[in-house]
């Protein structure tokens, strides 16, 4: 028994270091690769505009908040030299861009990994026992390894989330649009996002004021697409909020919710004049291939079925999302932004689509980050 209690502790012990090391090495310099900054529609009579941003996101730029910042600052600092950037300016980041914040303080090694399932497994071990505990809070999603991962360091990611873009917003006194990030029960008070690690998790976007507090409520994902249902609870598409702003009426809607009719019922009731979509598509190449097809919810009435395996995903996101859906609202303008990166063996594709006054606008597509700028 004596042994037997020496090899446990021993192992324990062993367990212990290799769990922690390899946490705080230094980080390398975030670099944002940008290799397109367009003005798409320049006016000298519009005195409104949205920036866009697609970063090139990668593994190691989530392993602290204070390299996340650096990153993201990278971005709205090429928009300030350009001069896109006004008091009646907000700036849209895309789909996820806050959850793989899940990372951060984790082992450096999970940037060399070669699949997400890999990294994630790593990740797993090295917090054996604080997964386990949020774990055994998960029993409700089909997905409990999944939600128990994001449960354990949803405080942190809050946390982190809203120190990046609070910061980024008083810096440069204007509105963020700050893409999405996976969070159990996402509420605002004072300003400030708080989470319940108990709740149901949702895919969740905020928009910050010029004075750095969320204003309004949380956006929540009405129409979580398939990969996202086994963990995922989705938000009500009426309840989607329109954000009274200083210089325009404007709607959020996180990637999947701007191919649904329902998801527009906020914005036509209230008359946005401005529709912002952040979005995430994963896969290399993804927009050049046949579209398979609403996924995970049911098609809205007045989709043609004969599309399907017919058009590319890329034309599919032209005719049934923003640009046309924006048509049922009033919105003068709007921009749809998507995340691109190397993160593992996920892939991503997609380039920004611009809406003005129900014209779809050319934009000059990034190999990697890009910024545009549309007025309206």
């Amino acid at each position: 028994m004596r042994h037997l209690i020496s090899l446990t502790i021993l192992l324990l012990f062993i367990w212990l270091i290799w769990s922690y090391s390899g946490r705080n090495m230094p980080l390398t310099e975030a670099k944002g690769h940008i290799s397109v900054v367009q003005e798409i529609n320049p006016s000298d009579s519009l005195k409104r505009n949205v920036v866009g941003v697609q970063p090139y996101m990668e593994v190691a730029d989530y392993f602290s908040q204070e390299k996340f910042h650096d990153k993201l600052r990278i971005y709205m600092i090429e928009a300030d030299q350009n001069g896109f950037t006004t008091k009646n300016t907000i700036v849209l980041f895309p789909e996820y861009i806050g959850t793989w914040l899940v990372l951060e303080g984790e082992k450096h090694v999970l940037a060399k990994k070669e699949t997400m399932a890999d990294a994630l497994t790593t990740m797993v071990l090295s917090n054996l026992f604080d997964f386990s505990l949020a774990y055994l809070k998960t029993n409700k999603e089909e997905d409990r390894a999944a939600s128990a991962i994001f449960r354990m360091k949803a405080k942190s990611m809050a946390k982190s989330y809203y120190l990046t873009f609070s910061e980024l917003a008083k810096a440069s006194k204007i509105h963020i649009a700050a893409g999405s990030i996976i969070l159990p029960d996402p509420t605002v008070v004072d300003g400030i996002i708080h989470v319940d690690p108990t709740g149901p998790l949702y895919n969740a976007a905020f928009v910050f004021g010029p004075d750095g507090k969320v204003i309004g409520d949380p956006i929540l994902k009405a129409f979580p697409i398939e990969s996202e249902i086994p963990f995922l609870t989705a938000g009500i598409p009426g309840e989607i909020p329109t954000f009274n702003l200083p210089f325009a009426k404007t709607s959020v809607l996180v990637c999947a919710d701007s191919w649904y009719p329902a998801a527009y019922q906020s914005a036509a009731e209230e008359s946005a004049e401005l529709i912002l979509v952040p979005s995430f598509c994963t896969g290399n190449g993804a927009m050049d291939i046949l579209w398979k097809g609403y996924s995970g919810n049911p098609e809205p009435a007045g989709t043609d079925m004969n599309d399907v395996n017919k058009l590319t995903e890329g034309e599919a996101w032209v005719k049934y999302a923003l640009p046309g859906q924006i048509q049922k609202t009033r919105a003068q303008a709007g921009l749809n932004v998507f995340l691109r990166g190397n993160l593992w063996d996920l892939g991503s594709d997609g380039q920004p689509l611009a809406i003005f006054q129900n014209k779809l606008l050319q934009i000059n597509p990034a190999d990697s980050a890009g910024i545009w700028s549309l007025n309206y």
